[in-house]
């Protein structure tokens, strides 16, 4: 055989091998199912073959053999555009499947914005490459064909489409896709009947109420209840709806949907009553809308893309509406943010899903909810305008002519609105009275708003619509009016509505009066109330104000650094003492007119006080600048000032700080200046002093102070030292005055002297006097028990906080009670001041503890002001004679004490001597009947485990033993 013969032969088999091969590539890939596949999504593995005709072949799936057949399928649509559609099933399990091929009629996802989809028929019939034909289930929603795929096939299935597209294809077990069907029948009824209810409840609430807000809510929900019935299905179960037909009832809701969405927003914003041009532009948009309805009929998918396209631009011009308006303090606009908030999400989300970027089965029927829950807060929201109080009654025009004799007499001007033709006249005409043209202002009420100040249109306006919306309340506002010469007058308009017989506002009518006049008094009165009267600077209150907004600038300014000094003239009260205030306020007024003239326009002076001015400088920023500004206030007080044919040379107290960025409030800087200032007045005055942070110590010493008692007590630091009280007859223990004693962890050792006034101030004091009577009261019951008979008492202080409370006497009721004492051995001291102050109140108290059973000792005796005579009222058993009368050198001395204690056993009181120095003193007063002394010299206070101590060595050897 020749050669080339050979190579031919060659070729030609190396040319069908390549066919052969290549003939399985472009076979259908099949899917695999098992036993325990649900539901399956076809749509990513279908094939589409458009534009093939009638007649279509297509190669087969392999095969469990491998081989690729081709089979030839002829449509059964005598209309077919020759869309195919082909997919392969591969059952691979060893028994028979039954499933279901499911494409919906309709599916939001992925349906498009402007040429949207609005659903039909997806398929025609399925013709299968072996097996049985398939079954076309009864189904209104989607194409469904029962297919039973025997064990270990593969089958071809090619599909004749009804329509171009095929969204979505299922593969579905028969029990689960009747599951699934089922579950979102469910929700969707109970989603339609929400709706049908709201709409329902909207309706009567219009028939009811009847103004123009109600039935355009009624409508929205009327429209939104259609377009959920025609989306999950509901309206073909109420009226037959021809197959063509779906996407024109489909494509009418949308546009129902737009049209009564601008209508709610329109009517509820109230855009025609203030908003002329706002009105044309509704109105054509909404004829527009209207006439695609008409559209809906010809070209559904047209009018649908434009539908949604108006509802987006509606979202996005109502957010723009009610932004500007809740700026503008409309109050209809602000209660409709949350339900345009969830317009705007619901219209997100809508969008996402028509153009496929979310995508899964439960958004379309959750969008349905969605859009029923925006109408239900939409309806709440006007429901609070429909159940806002009852109307009032026509009655008001009653017993007119007394009424316009009194508004003649009055000479106030009648303004009268009448609603429903929106005209307002004024008799007499206010025009001629602005210098307008008579006539000008009657007419609509929005002629007013030119007029009008801009500071005065939106409660204007806002007034008159609470009125219409309420039908009751008045109209009550102060109102600036131009006139012709661009100056505004002030008038005060005082009005109410007329209720016509439909419950309706028909009438607006009141009296507008010019109070220019009154305006100007109340503003000299608050220009007044924050400036000084004498010097007509500003007060503190302004200077902190202005202060405050410096330092807001100079956060973000770093050109702006205020600094702030505040004067005090020194001897300033001497001064006016003795020559007078007169002199005083010249002096003060002189003062002021010189600080001011070193103020440069940026620059800020105030009267804080009295002779305390404060300045703000802005204009210098260096350092050695602020210093010569300083020295030139210096010198500007330190002139001297002529009054009287007298010079008087007067010196400043200066403090200043500038701002740094650790500073916020106005008022720490201020008071920081002060510190300063005050600092400047101890190291004698007529000085500058620089605001430095040790000054703030000497404030908040007091304040850390109070902080630290406070955990103090919570932290029990506080304890009790018992100093003794001797009996100087035979210098045996008689008693103790407990004195509280305070260990800092960090301070150490605090003296009462510092931490009892801290407590007095901050309120402490009662809880520290309970302390010290119930540790008092507790350590003396242990002592007790190893006394036997030595009667022995504790002495605990009493506060002027304690005496007036009260709970006084039931406190040291219950301290002895629960300590198990006997009355007797307790007593308590007060101050002869302390009871002085109220004695009334005191003599009260003070008899009902001595019913307690308990002593009574008045300390410092002898230091106040007080009437001998009230000490008899008093039921005190024990005085206390100051150890200031012992200190004293003079020749006296003696006498004086000795008629104290005299006086004491006189009135039946012993005598306690307090800082006896020495035994010549001890003696001194053991010769004249003192009974008791108390000293250093008989024992310092010590804690109360020595004193037990020191009582059960006394007890032992049953003597007097010395402290």
């Amino acid at each position: 055989m020749p050669r080339f013969i050979q190579n031919s032969i060659l070729a030609v088999l190396a040319l069908v091998a390549l066919v052969m091969a290549a003939m399985p590539a472009s076979a259908v890939e099949p899917i695999k199912i098992t036993r325990d596949d649900v539901a399956l999504n076809l749509t990513g593995a279908v094939e589409i073959h458009r534009n093939q005709g009638s007649t279509f072949q297509v190669s087969t799936a392999p095969g469990p053999d491998g081989i690729v057949r081709r089979i030839e399928v002829e449509a059964m649509n005598q209309g077919s555009a020759g869309d195919w559609a082909v997919f392969a099933l591969a059952n691979t399990t060893d028994q028979q499947l039954d499933r279901l091929i499911v494409a919906p009629h309709y599916r939001l996802v992925g349906s498009g914005i402007l040429w949207p989809d609005l659903g039909s028929t997806r398929i025609s019939a399925i013709t299968p490459s072996e097996g049985f034909a398939l079954d076309r289930q009864a189904s209104e929603d989607a194409d469904v064909f029962l297919v039973t795929l025997n064990p270990n096939t593969v089958v071809t299935f090619v599909t004749e489409m009804a329509s171009p597209r095929m969204p979505q294809l299922y593969l579905w077990e028969t029990e689960a896709y009747k599951d699934q069907v089922n579950s979102f029948t469910l929700y969707r009824g109970i989603v339609i009947g929400i709706a049908g209810l709201l709409a329902l409840f909207l309706t009567i609430l219009f028939v009811v109420k009847g103004t123009s807000m109600f039935p355009a809510t009624s409508a929205l929900a009327w429209a939104v209840l259609t377009y959920v019935s025609v989306d999950f299905g509901f309206l073909n179960r109420l009226i037959e709806v021809a197959p063509g037909n779906e996407q024109i009832w489909r494509a009418g809701t949308e546009v129902a949907l737009a049209v009564t969405l601008v209508v709610f927003l329109f009517t509820y914003l109230n855009l025609n009553r203030w908003h002329g041009h706002f009105a044309y532009g509704a109105v054509i948009w909404i004829f527009g809308l209207m006439l695609l309805a008409g559209v809906a009929v010809f070209d559904p998918v047209i009018a649908s893309g434009i539908a949604r396209m108006s509802m987006a631009a509606a979202a996005g011009i109502g957010l723009l509406l009610i932004a500007y308006l809740t700026f503008r303090g409309y109050d209809r606009a602000i209660m409709l943010i949350p339900s345009w908030l969830m317009v705007l999400a619901w219209l997100a989300g809508a969008w996402l899903t028509i153009t496929g970027m979310l995508n899964n089965d439960v958004v379309q029927p959750a969008l349905g909810g969605g859009l029923v829950l925006i109408v239900l807060l939409i309806g709440f929201t006007v429901m609070q305008h429909a159940l806002a109080g009852t109307g009032m009654h026509q009655g008001l025009l009653s017993d007119l002519e007394r009424q316009a004799l009194a508004v003649i007499g009055s000479g106030d001007i009648v303004w009268d609105w009448d609603v429903l033709r929106d005209r307002v006249v004024t008799r007499p005409d206010v025009a001629p009275l602005l210098g307008l043209a008579p006539a000008s202002l009657q007419g609509p009420a929005r002629n007013w708003l030119p007029v009008l100040h801009s500071d005065d249109r939106d409660m204007f306006r806002t007034t008159l619509d609470v009125v219409l919306e309420h039908r009751r309340g008045r109209v009550s506002q102060d109102l600036r009016l131009r006139g012709a010469d661009g100056h505004y007058r002030w008038f005060s308009l005082k009005a109410r509505p007329v209720i016509g017989s439909d419950s309706e506002v028909i009438r607006c009518v009141g009296t507008l009066m010019e109070v220019t006049d009154q305006k100007k008094a109340e503003e000299r009165l608050l220009h007044d109330a924050v400036h000084d009267n004498l010097t007509g600077l500003p007060n503190r209150e302004l200077f902190i104000n202005r202060l405050d907004t410096i330092i807001s600038v100079a956060k973000t300014e770093p050109t702006v650094r205020p600094t702030v000094f505040v004067i005090d003239i020194d001897r300033f009260g001497e001064v006016n003492d003795a020559l007078g205030v007169a002199a005083g306020d010249t002096i003060l007024l002189t003062i002021a007119r010189r600080l001011h003239r070193l103020l440069k326009p940026s620059d800020a002076l105030s009267r804080l006080f009295g002779d305390q001015f404060a300045l703000m400088l802005l204009s210098e920023q260096e350092p050695a600048r602020i210093a010569a500004v300083a020295e030139a206030i210096r010198q500007a007080v330190r002139a001297p000032v002529t009054f009287a044919k007298r010079e008087i040379v007067l010196t400043p107290s200066i403090g200043l700080i500038s701002w740094s960025a650790t500073q916020n409030a106005a008022e720490d800087m201020l008071k920081d200046a002060e510190l300063a200032m005050h600092q400047a007045k101890r190291f004698g005055g007529d000085r500058i002093e620089p605001f430095r942070p040790a000054f703030r110590s000497v404030g908040t010493d007091r304040l850390t102070l109070e902080a630290d008692l406070r955990r103090a007590i919570e932290r029990n630091e506080l304890s009790l030292a018992y100093q003794p009280i001797i009996r100087l007859e035979d210098r045996s223990l008689a008693g103790f005055e407990a004195l509280l004693r305070w260990e800092h962890p960090r301070r150490g050792a605090i003296s009462p002297s510092d931490f009892i006034p801290v407590a007095e101030g901050c309120g402490l004091i009662v809880q520290l006097g309970l302390l010290s009577m119930t540790r008092a009261a507790e350590d003396l019951a242990e002592w007790q028990k190893h006394l036997r008979d030595t009667p022995i008492f504790v002495s605990v202080n009493l506060s002027s906080r304690q005496l007036l409370r009260r709970d006084l006497v039931s406190d040291v009721r219950s301290v002895i009670a629960r300590s198990g004492l006997q009355p007797r051995h307790f007593r308590l001291e007060l101050t002869e001041s302390l009871v002085m102050d109220s004695p009334e109140q005191s003599a009260h108290v003070l008899g009902k503890l001595k019913q307690l059973g308990i002593g009574l000792s008045i300390d410092d005796f002898g230091t106040g002001y007080s009437s001998l005579s009230y000490l008899t009222r008093f039921p005190f058993d024990t005085i206390k004679i100051d150890k200031s009368f012992l200190d004293d050198e003079s020749p006296k001395r003696g006498v004086l004490l000795k008629s104290m204690v005299a006086m004491a056993h006189d009135l039946g009181l012993s005598v306690v001597a307090e800082g006896v120095s020495d035994e010549e003193d001890a003696r001194l007063l053991r010769e004249m009947g003192c009974e008791y002394a108390q000293s250093f010299l008989f024992g310092p206070p010590i804690p109360a485990e020595i004193v037990q101590k020191i009582l059960r060595e006394q007890a032992n050897t049953a003597q007097p033993v010395k402290a």
